[in-house]
């Protein structure tokens, strides 16, 4: 069962606050930030991986393995390891950043700017962020297809 977030994860990001249930809708988490704030945030892979942590995580890890909910810390930043089965599992697993060829802020950036003007074409963010046209695309049309279904960050993705 995939976990639901809500548009509070930002405000996890600076206050820490956690409530049980949360939906994390990606045009709540970045849409309504402006600019200057959002580069803030969102400025390094490692601030970028916290925040999907928090948001992943913020009803506790279970492990999509074995089910088991102890952890460590993983190989790479943010991510856990399982204490029973030793499976890794990466902040941005599971999410709509899966298997994503962009680094974390860069694609954050995409979806801020497909966010903000789901119409901005592909050729547009290809020359804004110096990327690919093609990389553009699909990623514009995986993070469309996110808003276009419920919105949720977390994926159903094995």
């Amino acid at each position: 069962m995939p976990l639901k977030f809500c548009h509070e994860i930002v405000n996890l990001h600076f206050n820490k606050r956690m409530e049980s249930q949360r939906v994390v809708n990606l045009k709540e988490l970045i849409g309504h930030l402006d600019t200057e704030r959002f580069r803030e945030t969102f400025s390094t892979q490692e601030e970028c991986l916290e925040i999907l942590a928090k948001a992943k995580w913020a009803d506790g890890f279970v492990c999509r393995n074995c089910g088991n909910e102890r952890f460590c810390q993983g190989r790479t930043p943010f991510a856990r390891r399982c204490t029973r089965c030793k499976k890794d599992e990466s902040a941005s697993a599971h999410t709509i950043f899966h298997h994503c060829r962009i680094d974390l802020p860069r694609a954050f950036e995409i979806a801020y700017m497909v966010c903000g003007t789901p119409s901005i074409p592909a050729s547009e963010i290809s020359k804004i962020m110096e990327t690919r046209h093609m990389t553009c695309l699909n990623f514009k049309k995986h993070i469309l297809q996110c808003l276009q279904s419920d919105g949720n960050l977390i994926t159903d993705i094995k």
